[in-house]
C-alpha cells in the first residue's frame, strides 16, 4: 500500500468590518449574488487581519474605522465546492466620518445602513447576522 502525501485544504481567507453609523446602523454591502455582506477582503501573505479590515473598509466604503475586537470566525460556501474562511471584527467608525455618508465602489452594486431589527431579513448569509448581532450585544454593554 502507498501512502499518500498529506495535501491540506486550501482556501481563501476572508476578513469583515462591523461598522455602526452614529445612528448605530450596520454598514452592509450589496455584492454581484445579490447579497448584503460586510465590508472587507482576502487576507494577504504580508498583512494583518487587522489592518486588512480597516484598509478594506476605507476603499470599499470612504469611511475610516479602526478594528475593535475580533467577534466570529465560520466557514462559509459561497457557491458549491468553494469555501472561504470568514473572520469578523467589530470596529468603530472614525468620528471624522460620523456626518459623511458612506460610498459604494466599483466591487459593490449597493451600501446600505441598516438598523439592527432589519438585518434578520435581509439576503446575507447567517454568519454575517450572527456577528452584527454579536457586536450589538458588545457595544451596548458599554
Amino acid at each position: 500500500m502507498t501512502e499518500q502525501p498529506y495535501v491540506p485544504a486550501v482556501f481563501p481567507i476572508s476578513i469583515k468590518g462591523i461598522v455602526l453609523d452614529p445612528q448605530h446602523r450596520v454598514l452592509l454591502l450589496k455584492n454581484e449574488r445579490q447579497e448584503w455582506e460586510l465590508p472587507g477582503g482576502k487576507l494577504e501573505v504580508d498583512e494583518t487581519p487587522v489592518r486588512r479590515v480597516e484598509t478594506e473598509i476605507r476603499e470599499e466604503t470612504g469611511w475610516t474605522a479602526t478594528a475593535g475586537p475580533l467577534l466570529d470566525v465560520w466557514m462559509y460556501e459561497p457557491m458549491p465546492g468553494r469555501r472561504v474562511f470568514i473572520v469578523t471584527y467589530g470596529c468603530t467608525l472614525d468620528p471624522a466620518d460620523a456626518d459623511r455618508p458612506p460610498v459604494v465602489s466599483h466591487e459593490h452594486k449597493e451600501v446600505g445602513l441598516f438598523r439592527r431589527a432589519e438585518i434578520d431579513g435581509l439576503t446575507m448569509p447567517q454568519g454575517y447576522k450572527d456577528s452584527i448581532a454579536r457586536w450589538y450585544q458588545l457595544v451596548s454593554q458599554d
